[in-house]
């Protein structure tokens, strides 16, 4: 392509990584608001599961479709279907109106970032791409500021929707420079084979876990729960008979990257439950504004951007062992503080730990990242990398449905236990100007004590995650990626 075609694709796609990362900050910060207007507190953690769930799912998907259809299609139908997502959240005018319209926003989303690292690869060469490196992440970076802040500021000055209109004019853009400047290269013959089947299955098989979790105890919830095991155990069945599996089974046999992937989701489960309830708490409990609430989480995602940049660059010399330890450790005791969070603690405090989370990723996320893309035969590189990206967002999605469960049971045992009316949590959620003084501080209480709760899950999540990083092996990087040979023909070289 011409230079200045690849120009424009490449505004395209840093416009889309920015409208993919800042998506589910710019949403934590409205969603005590939303609530508050829209009532289904019980439903709060949905918003954030059916947009990660559908997202999640669809990603494999889409990287192999986009091989039979061509990128520049499937990456329109992607943006399209973000941004009438995007108009339905906003238009949402009921809890279950605005979980559905995310999970539509999702399905576009689990297109747009990986089809954007797609067309990187073909534009760019290794070292191309190596020099590049600095602008996406910068753009990352950025997105983790803007996020937050924006996000506060349309709920404090004009409204809850426009964090969702605001999609419209950047992805609108996006797309027509993707359409009008990319052309696709000529295909092989060769079409792959999609496992239609297997993704199928796969989320059927989740919906029903977050079902059964979501009133975890009834008899209903253990039908739900026993369906979902049915479901994973025909998934082994179906990928282990399919041609390009959705789930590449082979490659579990391997140490590393069995515990790369358990890494990934519990430490998933920890994060980004914690980025979805830290506004809640900050401005229901705290008495904070949207926007003092989307402040808290900055640190979070800017100790994550930096101490991501300096890991890289000390791995070699440290050891990814050593250092994914290190980061999963400040992840734990980030949690550990923050489970101790109480209706009396400081927005300070919060910054502290919140950041310390954020390094904990920083440090602990790129080193497995990087570990088993060093190990994995170059055939199965694709397939590893996204199978990682699944398990974080997997856990994120599972940890999200069961922290808001126990915050819902939690919640409800608080408030019938003082007699309270659990119509005053909207009055907390959303308070009217000048009505802060007469909200029961009970329902204060109340709510402070729930959110512990899930502070104490984030933290349980974290320290497994720990545990999990010990049985990574402690062999070196080499830096290359090996290659397919008749003598080797696991999936994975390194144990």
């Amino acid at each position: 392509m011409s230079r200045n075609r690849i120009i424009l694709v490449t505004a395209g796609i840093m416009l889309s990584l920015f409208l993919a990362s800042m998506e589910s900050t710019v949403v934590a910060t409205a969603m005590p608001t939303i609530v508050g207007q829209l009532g289904g507190l019980e439903h709060f953690s949905w918003v954030f599961s059916a947009y990660m769930l559908a997202s999640t799912t669809t990603v494999p998907l889409y990287g192999k479709m986009s091989d039979l259809y061509g990128r520049r299609n499937i990456f329109i139908i992607a943006m399209a279907l973000f941004l009438i997502g995007s108009v339905l959240c906003g238009w949402a005018n009921s809890m279950t109106q605005l979980i559905l319209a995310r999970a539509l926003q999702g399905v576009g989303a689990g297109g747009i970032m990986p089809l954007a690292f797609i067309l990187i690869g073909e534009m760019f060469s290794l070292e191309q791409r190596a020099k590049m490196q600095g602008f996406f992440s910068g753009v990352w970076g950025v997105s983790s500021i803007v996020g937050p802040l924006l996000g506060g500021f349309f709920v404090d000055q004009l409204s809850w929707r426009w964090i969702f209109y605001v999609n419209l004019f950047p992805g609108l853009l996006a797309g027509a420079f993707v359409a009008f400047a990319w052309r696709d290269q000529i295909q092989s013959r060769e079409k792959p084979s999609v496992d239609y089947a297997g993704a199928g299955v796969l989320m059927i098989g989740v919906v029903t876990l977050l079902l059964g979790l979501m009133d975890f105890g009834t008899s209903t919830s253990w039908i739900l729960i026993t369906t979902s095991i049915a479901f994973f155990i025909v998934l082994i069945w179906v990928e282990s008979r399919a041609t390009d599996p959705i789930l590449p089974l082979a490659l579990f046999r391997d140490r590393l990257f069995s515990t790369a992937n358990a890494h990934g989701a519990l430490t998933g489960w920890a994060l980004f439950g914690g980025i979805s309830f830290i506004p809640l708490f900050v401005q229901s409990v705290l008495g904070t504004s949207a926007t003092q609430a989307g402040i808290t989480i900055t640190p979070l995602l800017l100790g994550w951007v930096g101490a991501s940049i300096i890991g890289t660059r000390i791995m070699l010399r440290v050891g990814y062992r050593r250092l994914g330890l290190i980061g999963t450790a400040a992840l734990v005791v980030g949690s550990f503080f923050m489970a101790r969070a109480g209706a009396d603690s400081s927005q300070i405090s919060l910054l502290i730990f919140v950041a310390m989370m954020g390094v904990g990723m920083g440090l602990s996320i790129p080193p497995f990242f990087i570990a088993v893309q060093s190990s994995v035969e170059r055939r199965y590189l694709g397939t590893a990398t996204s199978t990682l990206q699944f398990s974080r967002s997997m856990g994120g999605t599972l940890g999200v449905s069961v922290m808001g469960a126990a915050l819902s049971a939690r919640l409800a045992s608080n408030l019938s236990a003082s007699n309270l009316d659990p119509s005053l949590v909207a009055g907390l959620l959303d308070p009217l100007p000048g009505s802060q003084i007469v909200i029961n501080e009970g329902v204060r209480i109340a709510l402070a004590d729930a959110i512990s709760l899930v502070f104490v899950v984030a933290f349980i999540a974290a320290a497994l995650g720990l545990v999990s990083a010990f049985f990574a092996p402690r062999n070196e990087l080499t830096g290359n990626i090996p290659s397919t040979t008749e003598t080797n023909p696991s999936p994975v070289s390194a144990d």
